[in-house]
């Protein structure tokens, strides 16, 4: 039994934990309730610092293989690869750690606790942040994470490999410049069907180890000393048994932001009380004066030391050196040949191909004289490797990642275009200063490629240095600076133009739909993201991303940024048609449906199992995404969501019956007082490789197949 589940190991540490609070002084405990918590040398305790970050590789703290972003992971909507890289991140944060230690470096982003997965919710594209989250579906986001988290926390019987942490509780998704003083307001139906599932599923189902607060507050209260967060559902409701740290600096905002409190050590016991055990940054030193003055009880505090000293003895911490099975990891383990591959396979994994007109695309090495690469993305590595990451041994641009494909067989012309966001490169030409020259590398060009799109200087945390835009939130969907210009003068040029799209987050590229033939959604890609597009761009690799967000047609049709109410937002909930929907992409092969079919006509107990027969139509292999949707046939209801994901590879030609079992919960839908009930009535069952709306089955040419299930009586989970 591993040790998320093993009550008895628990035990085990928490009596030693007990033990060990128990001979502190109370300048002691407070000093180790904040995140560079010093050493205890009469108590054999170590300084550590409880900050680290691991979103998608290690981060800050060196060299590390640095994987797609989280939202890039998203799209490949692969449950199983997801824990696979989180292995692989969690292999090189011990193999790290193991010289650290043995090096006696305590410095901060040295520890075994990291600060991931974000589950927040990208319910709005304008967020800075959201390319951090596995995107808008609460259902996608619980799977992934909860997977992200298994991998982080592996399933050893006895100690963790690392510590993961769910982040950020629990409605956090912007304004980022008004994060430190924003209430967050978040109807109790929407808070159960959309904000809070994904922190209930780490919790639950993979066991979590930390969950950090959010800045803001919710419904009133500051995340981080909420008792409804904290305590009625993260404890009492969900029974969560680790720790809870606070956002970095977020107590001071209780008075410094959200004038909740009167000041620092009222910030603190409203914390503290409320069940924060952790926090990032300096205040909880005020502990010790707030426990003196009857503000925080000491038995409070001693609750929370034993739940940070379980997880540190749950990493073996406390153990003789080569106890825990992690001990031995080597150091050369970092971004070895091993991690290389796996990272240029997520990368490959994660592309999305949105449009294919004619089949343009993959391209033909052997027709191709001469390829121009254009755009401010073309050799950019920002725009690589988005935010929280490491530092990656070597960087593949798509320019290098062309060049390398295609060696000397083919004539590479690159141009920068012009300025990812500003209206020239030279800050004394007269603005324009590259459009010559991309009219030449059209000219001379067989072939353009065209990589457009954001980095992380243009979306992205407040405050990150070199944020363009100051708070880190995009003020529209579209193309910044003269990217759309550039766009149709290539367009104009009568060549081939194959758009490259690298960004966190949706653009409104309305107008290359209509002109571009072929459109590549690349993410973020990580350091191998260069050598992954020409891969897909050439047919090494048929593309199997899907959409994690919606790409909405424009800005204006978005609801009020501040506005947390789900009602037109993400693809549940949406009344316009998308210009691509969640869920959709396109494959080199044709992927066909056919016999779907239902394990019986009422819903049961145990729930029911679809299923249905999928074939590869096409000449080349390819991996499918199947996806099934459910929807309760009444009016007042959200939009199918989805509830099922399998991959599945077939070859070319190639058939076979998938099965997927969906639980009772799935067709459950909380009330406005928060109550999760399965109505009688009729529901819908789709399946297929896309969303059951009119514009996926447009863009597809496929119509998504649905059976129906009667529930006869009303149930209350």
């Amino acid at each position: 039994m591993e040790i998320v589940k093993n009550k008895t190991k628990n035990a085990e540490f928490e009596k030693r934990a007990r033990a060990l609070v128990a001979q502190m002084t109370l300048e002691e405990k407070a000093f180790q309730m904040v995140n560079s918590a010093p050493a205890i040398e009469r108590l054999g305790i170590k300084a550590y610092n409880w900050w680290n970050e691991a979103l998608h590789g290690v981060a800050r703290a060196g060299t590390a293989t640095v994987f797609p972003q989280a939202i890039s992971l998203a799209a490949t909507f692969d449950e199983d690869f997801i824990e696979e890289v989180a292995d692989a991140v969690s292999t090189e944060g011990r193999a790290k750690f193991n010289v650290q230690q043995k090096f006696e470096d305590f410095d901060i982003y040295k520890g075994l606790t990291f600060w991931s997965p974000n589950v927040n919710i990208f319910r709005d594209p304008r967020w800075g942040r959201g390319h951090e989250t596995f995107g808008e579906d609460p259902y996608l986001t619980s799977r992934l994470g909860v997977r992200y988290v298994e991998g982080l926390q592996g399933h050893d019987e006895k100690y963790l490999k690392t510590a993961a942490c769910a982040k950020h509780f629990a409605v956090h998704s912007g304004p980022e410049d008004l994060r430190h003083e924003f209430d967050a307001k978040a109807s109790v139906q929407d808070m159960y069907e959309t904000y809070l599932p994904a922190f209930k599923a780490c919790v639950q189902e993979a066991g979590v180890e930390a969950v950090m607060g959010a800045y803001n507050r919710t419904n009133g209260e500051p995340c981080c000393g909420s008792k409804t967060l904290l305590q009625d559902i993260l404890r009492d409701e969900w029974g969560f048994q680790g720790h809870v740290v606070s956002d970095c600096w977020a107590i001071k905002d209780f008075h410094g932001g959200h004038g909740v409190t009167a000041g620092p050590e009222e910030s603190v016991a409203m914390a503290v009380n409320h069940g924060c055990d952790l926090n990032c940054g300096e205040l909880f030193l005020y502990v010790a004066d707030a426990v003196r003055k009857g503000n925080i009880k000491e038995e409070r505090v001693d609750e929370a030391l034993v739940h940070l000293f379980m997880t540190r003895m749950k990493l073996g911490l406390f153990e003789e050196k080569e106890k825990t099975p992690y001990d031995d990891i080597p150091y050369t383990a970092v971004d070895s040949e091993k991690m290389q591959e796996l990272n240029l396979r997520a990368a490959e994994k994660c592309m999305v191909l949105l449009k294919n007109e004619n089949n343009l695309l993959p391209l033909d090495k052997s027709e191709i004289r001469t390829l121009g690469i254009i755009g401010p993305n073309a050799n950019n590595r920002k725009a690589l490797v988005g935010n929280y990451e490491g530092t990656a041994s070597r960087y593949y641009t798509i320019a290098e990642g062309i060049q390398e494909y295609v060696g000397h067989d083919v004539r590479v012309l690159v141009s920068e275009g012009c300025h990812l966001y500003r209206q020239q490169i030279s800050n004394l030409s007269m603005g324009k200063d590259r459009d010559s020259e991309v009219k030449a590398v059209c000219e001379a060009s067989d072939v353009v490629i065209l990589c457009l799109g954001l980095d992380p200087g243009l979306e992205g945390e407040e405050g990150d240095q070199g944020n363009q835009y100051a708070s880190g939130d995009k003020p529209d969907l579209n193309l910044p600076g003269r990217q759309q210009e550039i766009l149709e003068i290539a367009c104009a040029s009568g060549k081939p133009v194959v758009l490259v799209l690298l960004s966190g987050s949706a653009l409104a590229v309305g107008w290359a739909d209509e002109h571009v033939p072929a459109i590549l959604q690349g993410w973020y890609p990580g350091a191998q993201g260069g050598r992954a597009v020409a891969r897909v761009l050439f047919g090494d690799k048929n593309p199997e991303g899907r959409l994690p967000v919606t790409f909405y047609r424009t800005t204006e049709e978005l609801p009020d940024f501040k506005d947390y109410s789900m009602q037109g937002r993400t693809y549940r909930y949406m009344r316009t048609e998308a210009l691509y929907p969640f869920g959709y992409g396109l494959s080199y092969t044709r992927f066909a449906y056919k016999n779907a079919s239902l394990s019986s006509d009422v819903l049961g107990a145990d729930g029911i199992t679809v299923k249905v027969t999928v074939s590869n139509q096409g000449d080349r292999d390819g991996m499918e995404t199947l996806q099934v949707y459910v929807k309760a046939d009444r009016a007042g209801t959200p939009n199918p969501q989805l509830k099922g994901i399998r991959k599945v590879f077939l070859g070319a030609g190639e058939s076979k019956e998938v099965a997927v079992t969906l639980p009772i919960s799935a067709f459950a839908l909380y009330d406005e007082q928060g109550v999760n009930r399965v109505a009688a009535g009729t529901y819908l069952v789709f399946v297929g490789g896309a969303q059951p709306d009119r514009r996926s089955e447009m863009l597809t040419g496929q119509r998504v197949l649905h059976c129906c299930v009667d529930v006869e009586n009303a149930l209350v989970l």
